[in-house]
């Protein structure tokens, strides 16, 4: 268990706009949490089984794999706005990464010497 305390001061983000990311995250079951003395947030399933597009889709959703870019309603393939061809390759590239990776990866890599936070 991690407490929020101790997460939004790691972070260097405020603790009620932690509060609500984290309370997102539980609601899809991505955490769980526990209050008192020793609660905290913790995963709520293994890190190979959360992908960063479990993430986004709970704290952003995922309307952007399914809406114009430009927020055209009526946008598609038989009547396309003016970079919506240009828009899909993207999309289709953003949504495969978020989908191909996990924070068991992501956490792996971070423990790498070259991607280490430089101290503020």
């Amino acid at each position: 268990m991690t407490s929020i305390k101790e997460l939004a001061k790691k972070l260097d983000i405020p603790y009620h706009f932690l509060a609500k990311i984290l309370q997102d995250l539980v609601y899809k079951g991505l955490l769980t949490s526990q209050k008192g003395p020793t609660g905290g947030f913790a995963l709520g399933m293994p890190a190979k089984d959360i992908t960063l597009f479990h993430i986004v889709e709970a704290i952003d959703g995922v309307g952007f794999t399914n809406r114009c870019v430009l927020g055209f309603p009526e946008c598609s393939g038989k009547n396309p706005c003016a970079v919506h061809e240009q828009w899909a390759g993207l999309r289709d590239g953003i949504y495969q990464m978020l989908v191909g990776r996990n924070i068991a990866e992501i956490a792996k890599e971070m423990r790498k010497p070259e991607y280490r936070a430089v101290a503020r």
